[in-house]
Formats: C-alpha cells, structure tokens, sequence
C-alpha cells in the first residue's frame, strides 16, 4: 500500500535519490526549471513505448520552457537502457532524457503511483508537473491501457507558466495567444468596483471577464 495517500496539488514534491539511465540523479537537481516526472507501468510495453518516445519528439518544446522530462518505473537501470537502445534503433528518436529505476518502489510509494486498492506493483501512469520551488502543481492519472497526450501536458506547463506570470486563469482549451481570464472578485464591493471598471464587452458577467473580448466570441 502507498505510505503517502495525501499528495496533493500545492504540496511540496517529496524528495528522492534515484539510479536512473543518466546515472544517479536526485528531485533537487531540478531546483529553478520546472520538471515532469511521469511514471509507466513497465519497460517493453507497447503503450509505454509509444509515450517515451512521444515525450522525446516533444523534449526541445519543454526545454524552451526551462521545463526538464523525468521518466520513471519499477525496471533495472539495465532494462530501461536495453529498452532505450532498442526504440532508438527502431524509431530513430533520441530519448534525451533519464528514466529513473525505481526497483524497491520508494518513489512509487511516496508518489503514490501504484494503486492502493491493485494486487499489481507496477506504477500507473502519473503525470507530476513540478514547478521550480518544487512544489507539485498538477497532477494527472491515467490507466495502465491508455496512453498519454503529451500535447496536453506542454499545455498545462504553459497554462501554469502564464497563471505564475501574470496573475490570470486560464478558460477551456486555451493555449498560448488566447485571451486569459481576470480572477473574479472575491466580495461585494470587489464586484461592484469590477463591474464600475470593466469592458462589459470582454465579461459574460462579473464573474467571466476575459483580457480581451477574443474568448467571448468563441461561447
């Protein structure tokens, strides 16, 4: 059973030293970039394989955002390399990033990556986008049979990265170059001075206003 059944958004990102095909690495390397630590159930496997190699055609996309790729599952050093070796011979990608062994679960376990209600000890596939005080800002859970959209974890580290920056939240679908949402107000006389202010072309309402009247076309 996973020792840590709390790990939620907001937490600090538990702490680790790891062998991995880059060799020994630890969470703190990371300090200052943002890092996606996601898990796979095995190496070997045909919908892991498609992911790590999917990760890979998108690696300079999320270096652009200082942002690192960090993989992990309960295989050998050796099996991940003998696995990394064999897609980068069939594929001609280059997995540029390390795959941590997690063979005694520490990791897995503090992530709470394996199922507490599953006989089976592989990891599920976790996502953990971590930002750069290394505090755990997403977190995405899929099953064992189906695969990632690495496109839509580039689109959350942009949607977090401009959240940090500017203040704002971000509405459904919304990628870089779409208009951002204003945070709502938090009481009355914030709504009063809202609705006194602003563009009522960009808002639906005091409480859906839109940095420009971009998103309002598109309801």
């Amino acid at each position: 059973m996973n020792e840590n059944m709390n790990l939620m958004i907001g937490d600090n990102a538990p702490r680790f030293v790891a062998d991995s095909t880059f060799g020994p690495l630890k969470l703190t390397d990371y300090m200052g970039r943002w890092l996606v630590l996601f898990s796979h159930p095995a190496s070997f496997t045909p919908v892991c394989s498609s992911e790590i190699m999917s990760f890979a055609k998108y690696s300079d996309e999320f270096r652009k955002r200082n942002c690192q790729l960090l993989g992990l599952s309960v295989d050998s050093v050796p099996s991940h390399l003998a696995w990394v070796k064999d897609m980068e011979q069939n594929s001609n990608i280059h997995i540029d990033f390390p795959i941590i062994s997690d063979c005694n679960r520490n990791i897995s376990n503090m992530y709470c990556m394996i199922p507490h209600n599953s006989d089976s000890t592989q990891t599920v596939r976790n996502v953990f986008i971590i930002d750069p005080e290394q505090k755990v800002r997403c977190i995405l859970i899929y099953p064992m049979q189906n695969g990632r959209n690495i496109s839509e974890i580039l689109r959350m580290v942009d949607a977090l990265q401009m959240s940090d920056k500017e203040g704002v939240s971000t509405p459904a679908n919304w990628v870089p170059g779409q208009s951002t949402i204003i945070p709502s107000p938090q009481n009355y006389s914030d709504m009063m001075e809202t609705l006194k202010k602003s563009n009522m072309k960009n808002c639906m309402d005091w409480y859906l206003c839109f940095n420009d009247n971009n998103e309002l076309r598109r309801w």
